[in-house]
């Protein structure tokens, strides 16, 4: 196997972590919420405290990427994570507990950004998508364990156990990546074949990176950037609502035990985990076949979303656990096939220099819903005395998302010199 996709590896089980990181305080919510006399209002703000820190750090860790390089901020973000997920078992209060979650957010900030910018170095256009598919593929595996491996761990251990194990794994992490990756083939030593035979991308990026051509504000200001940015907002409340409730749902709602929700609720992530490393190749594929990128990232983007929308709601009205869950594996797939998607449109319409920020900016819009989305549950669960407004709330800003890419992504102008001293920039990736 070549280098580069040693790269994508070490990138899929960085993704994996993170979310085993996130999803485990899901998974022991009940168990937090008893030891700490935290009712679901509480609850909701404890997980919406995450994304505080990791809001924040979506831009400027993408900024810092750009000005330091990606390796290094991961090298700091994911050491920051894991120790601060560690410390998140001698949480003896909430106020304690939210402190400890907002810093654990601002290190998980910068993964998404650097993982984009990393692949962007290591591989060629036309297989960037499908690699970004692989290494976010991570995500849901780590999610999918999560309830297995902390709930069991819970029940026989306590729950502050499986926050210092996953610390641990963090750590080894890091220095498994400091050894072994640099943000580009050229300079690795371990590099033997890293590109295919004949190619100039590493190279080419070398060129092309080192000065940024269009101002930053010229990609903030595009209406393709913000309405992908509204679809991946559509995306991430559909998964933060599901990430922080949905084990609180199965126990709360169709009372199921922790033992029980721990089991049933890995078939949703392994559906995801499928729908994301599917994405990028049907995406990619789909590229090859017509030679128009924006075609190939609308149709999946859309299609996807809309699907999941359509799932999400009709699982907030499900007569059976059976059901629901059927219902909430549907949407985890469907809208996890959009996922690399968004990451490729910036890829397809950001000049290198400019990734990290670009990026940054749309992660950081997006994730927004994740302060959204448990504290809005909460409080309508607190209030409603059940998780059905959720579920449909969650299904129409999807359905925003869905149309808002359908109506306003659109195949961007040259860049002329009317910005200043720069120059043109000739065909642009989505209509060469």
């Amino acid at each position: 196997m070549k280098y580069r996709w040693f790269i994508v590896f070490m990138l899929f089980l960085a993704c994996a972590i993170s979310y085993l990181d996130r999803a485990a305080l899901s998974v022991a919510a009940p168990l937090i919420a008893k030891d700490l006399h935290l009712d679901p209002a509480h609850l909701g703000i404890v997980f919406s405290a995450f994304f505080v820190g990791y809001s924040l750090f979506c831009f400027i860790g993408g900024y810092a990427a750009d000005r330091f390089g990606a390796k290094r901020v991961l090298v700091v973000a994911i050491g920051l994570w894991s120790i601060f997920c560690g410390l998140t078992a001698a949480a003896s209060s909430l106020a304690v507990l939210l402190v400890i979650r907002v810093i654990f957010g601002a290190g998980e900030g910068p993964l998404a950004t650097c993982t984009n910018k990393i692949i962007s170095g290591w591989f060629e256009r036309k297989e960037q998508t499908t690699a970004v598919g692989f290494a976010n593929s991570g995500l849901q595996l780590g999610a999918a364990l999560a309830g297995p491996v902390v709930g069991l761990m819970a029940v026989h251990w306590g729950w502050r156990i499986p926050f210092i194990v996953i610390g641990v794994l963090g750590v080894l992490w890091v220095l498994m990546w400091s050894i072994f990756s640099t943000d580009r083939p050229e300079g690795n030593r371990w590099v033997r074949g890293a590109m295919p035979a004949g190619s100039d991308a590493g190279a080419e990026l070398t060129a092309r990176e080192s000065v940024a051509h269009t101002p930053l504000s010229f990609y903030l200001k595009s209406p393709t950037i913000w309405a992908t940015s509204l679809a991946y907002f559509g995306y991430a409340y559909i998964l933060y609502f599901f990430l922080s409730w949905f084990p609180s749902y199965l126990m709360m709602e169709r009372h199921l035990s922790l033992s029980s929700m721990s089991i049933v609720n890995v078939i949703p992530w392994i559906l995801g985990f499928m729908g994301i490393a599917l994405g990028g190749f049907i995406s990619d594929r789909i590229f090859r076949l017509t030679g128009n990128a924006l075609k190939s990232r609308k149709i999946v983007i859309v299609g996807g979303l809309l699907i999941a929308a359509a799932c999400v709601a009709c699982a907030g009205t499900a007569n059976s656990v059976g059901a629901a869950v059927a219902l909430m594996g549907i949407t985890v797939f469907f809208m996890n096939l959009t996922l690399s998607v968004y990451w490729a449109i910036i890829l397809d319409t950001v000049e290198p220099a400019r990734m990290g920020g670009v990026g940054g900016f749309m992660h950081l819009l997006a994730n927004t819903a994740g302060i959204l989305a448990p504290i809005l549950t909460g409080f309508l669960v607190q209030w409603t005395k059940v998780f059905t407004s959720a579920f449909l709330l969650s299904g129409g800003i999807a359905l925003a998302g869905a149309l808002a890419v359908a109506v306003f992504v659109r195949a961007p102008r040259n860049i002329s010199d009317t910005h200043g001293n720069l120059s043109a920039q000739g065909p642009h990736p989505l209509t060469d």
